[in-house]
């Protein structure tokens, strides 16, 4: 199993800080996510039903008729890579370390690429995949690009495969009303600008024949009844969807306008978090988590990503615990 923000259980136990008493920003989840109304009773009696209005939400909200539901998209991560012969697969690097892995573990040969490196390297691939925006780095690809890697790999049966988990807050730069094109897969999440990572909800969209082996695979009832319901209600609520886009980007700017203030160099991010490379990101991670601060630290190259605070006393718990680390380092 690979290392994944939300480790709290087992930093509480680590620094002896009740679980109580920690900040999280270590996942990128939204701290104000869309909230959630009690599920009628009947929804947990029956099983899921693909005609509950799921799909057409999903469809609406993404602009692509041609979608899958799914487990979150990390059940497509994990079994996209056995629809295809082993072959050569390029996975933007650093990255969400789960598709590399999966790849992998499907016997295809997986080349880590800088974002730099991607355009030429096309040539040589089956397969392309991207987090777009990426996580933990923020780079973005202008959608035009997209769509000529994606025709390029498509002229020789190839695919482009972009996981847009951290998408919604900017949705101008999805390719999600492309879909339908040959060997465009987009991969959605309700965790992260939703805030339901406990539903398991993810979208996988890309062409109905595509759509079907993988049906094939997973089987049926691959997301229970009660996320279907709430999932439904979530992408129809244009108004919160609205109001949660201007506040995330308001938030994403005051995250990174804190973090240079305590010296820490934000060099990219999303609404949703913050990167920051850092030499001594080993120190930082730790002197956070002695003042019950949980951030995700990377190390290649090494650095932190801060997610958001939730509340004005989260936000200043954060600047005045980094504060008190910057000054620790510099004793």
């Amino acid at each position: 199993m690979l290392e994944h923000g939300g480790g709290l259980r087992v930093a509480a136990e680590q620094y002896g800080i009740p679980l109580s008493d920690w900040l999280d920003l270590s996942t990128g989840i939204n701290p104000q996510g869309w909230p959630v109304t009690p599920v009628p009773g009947t929804v947990w009696q029956r099983l899921p039903e693909a005609d509950d209005g799921l799909e057409a939400a999903a469809a609406a909200y993404y602009g692509a008729e041609s979608l899958l539901p799914v487990a979150g998209s990390q059940a497509a991560i994990q079994a996209l890579p056995r629809l295809r012969a082993p072959g050569r697969v390029g996975v933007l690097s650093p990255s969400y370390a789960e598709h590399a892995h999966a790849w992998r573990r499907a016997g295809h040969q997986v080349e880590l690429l800088s974002a730099d490196r991607l355009d030429t390297a096309i040539a040589q691939l089956d397969t392309l995949v991207l987090v777009h925006p990426n996580n933990p780095t923020g780079v973005r690809f202008p959608v035009d690009a997209l769509l000529d890697w994606r025709a390029r790999l498509a002229a020789r049966g190839g695919w482009l495969v972009v996981d847009e988990a951290f998408m919604d807050a900017t949705p101008e730069g999805s390719v999600a009303h492309h879909v339908g094109l040959p060997g465009l897969i987009v991969l959605r999440s309700l965790g992260k600008f939703f805030g339901l990572a406990g539903a398991r909800v993810g979208f996988v969209l890309a062409e109905a024949g595509l759509l079907e082996q993988l049906r094939e695979q997973l089987g049926p009832w691959t997301v229970t009844g009660p996320s279907r319901w709430v999932a439904t209600r979530a992408l129809s609520d244009c108004a919160w969807q609205a109001a949660m886009r201007a506040d995330l980007h308001r938030a994403g700017n005051r995250l990174t306008e804190l973090l240079r203030r305590q010296g820490l160099p934000a060099a990219g991010g999303t609404g949703l978090f913050q990167w920051t490379p850092l030499p001594d990101a080993e120190f930082w991670q730790d002197a956070l988590a002695r003042r019950g601060i949980l951030v995700r630290r990377f190390t290649d190259p090494p650095a932190l990503r801060f997610g958001l605070p939730g509340g004005e006393p989260a936000w200043r718990r954060l600047e005045l615990a980094l504060a008190g680390v910057r000054a620790e380092r510099l004793r």
